[in-house]
């Protein structure tokens, strides 16, 4: 079905294409009524029926999907994560480096046992698409003026603990709609918030500077309070350490993977579906043959 073919298309939750995609169900069936009357030989009204209880498994899953299928979503986890999807499983989301290379894809573990590998390709899994979507993500580094490390932490992350910020949130700037996020450093009792500019972004901010063409972290530093500090606001372009609010700051901008889920008609009710109206339709046809 074009569901499966080309999945996540948001006309298939609209009513008018279900209401459509039944009333063409309804017709076939009908159509397939009226033949069966005139038959006589087993065969052809065994394949005529094939044909109609195919179309009515095919419509249904359809519409079915169409109407109480969840929308499109797209799941984030920090490095190392575990995520619960209901209707799915458990989303493992793995170790990453900031020294590129190919990612480990994530892991989904399924409610019935076993696991599926989600790369970039997408991946049946029942009555859902499931694959990879690269997202940009910053790695952050805290350290004092003394270059000592400073542990970092999200409170209000998926892991307190990661340095990675998944950059999920979005404001204005300037006119430019950016990403951004935030973490604490708890020894300097410092609340610092990041937001990510693409490479052409951050060539507009530096004017032409050593760093174009790289993408840069703009980092705002806070007392525990959440009040501005002295000379807290600092660019890391390109993954350059700076200073601001009495920290070394360091942001490197990197991809790490998501996972889009995508509802689509169940493949087994599908393929069932198929082959019933495919093999009565392949049986009609052979015995129109040996009439002639």
């Amino acid at each position: 079905m074009i569901e499966i073919l080309l999945p996540g298309r948001t006309v298939y939750h609209a009513g008018w294409f279900n209401v459509a995609l039944a009333a063409l169900t309804l017709v076939t069936i009908e159509l397939g009524r009226r033949a069966l009357r005139p038959a006589h030989e087993q065969r052809r009204r065994i394949a005529i029926a094939a044909v109609m209880l195919g179309v009515a498994i095919l419509g249904l899953a359809g519409v079915a999907s169409g109407l109480f299928a969840p929308d499109n979503q797209t799941f984030v986890g920090a490095p190392g994560s575990r995520v619960r999807v209901d209707a799915l499983g458990v989303l493992v989301f793995p170790i990453a480096s900031t020294r590129g290379g190919d990612e480990v894809p994530v892991a989904l573990e399924r409610r019935t046992g076993g696991a599926i590998e989600i790369g970039s390709h997408s991946r049946d899994a029942g009555s859902f698409i499931v694959r990879g979507v690269p997202r940009e993500v910053v790695y952050v580094e805290a350290s004092d003026l003394h270059g000592n490390a400073l542990t970092i932490t999200q409170p209000t992350g998926s892991a307190f603990l990661s340095p990675v910020l998944l950059m999920e949130h979005r404001q204005s700037i300037a006119g430019m709609d950016l990403p951004f996020d935030s973490f604490n450093v708890p020894a300097a009792r410092r609340v610092v918030k990041a937001v990510m500019f693409s490479a052409d972004q951050a060539a507009m901010l530096l004017h032409g500077g050593a760093q174009l063409g790289a993408p840069a972290v703009l980092f705002a530093v806070d007392d525990e309070h959440e009040r501005p500090v002295p000379h807290s606001i600092a660019l890391s372009a390109a993954g350059q350490p700076v200073l601001a609010g009495d920290l070394r700051l360091r942001g490197v901008v990197a991809t790490y993977p998501g996972v889009e889920v995508v509802a689509a008609p169940n493949i087994f009710a599908v393929a069932v579906g198929w082959l019933l109206a495919l093999g009565g339709f392949a049986a009609w046809l052979a015995k129109k043959r040996e009439a002639h």
